[in-house]
């Protein structure tokens, strides 16, 4: 619990430094992140490498979400190649 407790604080002040910083940069630092993020749960739970690896892009997926448009429902994802799409947000 306090190796949790100290990856959110540390994940906290990583993101209050994206502030000027580009969408593309906040882009892949959510990515990274997120890929971070599910790292540790996997590791957390002593998941088998190909639960891992789910687990990790699963989390890059999610931190590299852009924005959300809360009245349409719908959401911008960087496409890792410097350009955005919207769809319905999963």
């Amino acid at each position: 619990m306090k190796s949790l407790i100290i990856t959110v604080t540390a994940a906290t002040l990583a993101l209050s430094g994206c502030a000027g910083m580009s969408a593309n940069e906040r882009a892949l630092v959510g990515g990274l992140a997120g890929a971070a993020g599910g790292l540790i749960l996997a590791d957390a739970f002593d998941a088998n490498p190909n639960w891992t690896i789910v687990a990790a892009l699963g989390g890059a997926t999610a931190g590299a979400l852009v924005a959300r448009n809360t009245r349409t429902g719908e959401c911008a994802y960087a496409n890792g190649r410097g350009q955005y799409y919207t769809r319905a947000c999963r």
